[in-house]
């Protein structure tokens, strides 16, 4: 039936949501530990995972423009649990995105904090630079003849 065809895609939107809201998780410890080698590795699978939602999303797409109320369901319950599946694929998406929105401000604080210290060792680097110099010059000053 075709509504078997959708209950499956729905569930394999689940399926990927759940990696993806899984990885995106580990992800905000990545951050938290500054690992960017692993921070990439993990958007590299994200990114694949987010491929393979907008394939599923294009397999849903023809039943959107359906009324649900004419869809012929093997039983009551199987439209039931397909709906659950479905509210269930609309939370972990939501779970997603705020877990997408935490990371990016967690990176964006590690950036500004790691500008701020590169800016800190350029002062400092400037300072040192001027106290040799200025050291460098009183010395050429001194007349350590013996008279």
């Amino acid at each position: 039936m075709e509504t078997d065809l959708l209950a499956s895609f729905i569930g394999n939107k689940l399926a990927v949501l759940e990696q993806l809201r899984d990885l995106s998780r580990r992800q905000t410890e990545i951050v938290a530990e500054g690992d960017m080698p692993s921070l990439l590795q993990i958007l590299a699978v994200k990114q694949n995972l987010i491929l393979e939602l907008q394939a599923v999303e294009r397999r849903i797409d023809p039943f959107r423009d359906q009324d649900p109320d004419s869809r012929i369901w093997r039983s009551p319950e199987d439209r039931n649990r397909c709906r659950l599946v479905s509210q269930r694929c609309d939370a972990m998406l939501k779970e997603v995105m705020l877990i997408e929105k935490q990371c990016e401000t967690a990176l964006q604080q590690r950036r500004d904090e790691c500008a701020n210290r590169l800016q800190d060792l350029h002062r400092g680097s400037h300072a040192h630079a001027a106290y040799a110099d200025s050291h460098a010059h009183v010395a050429h000053q001194l007349d350590l003849t013996s008279g």
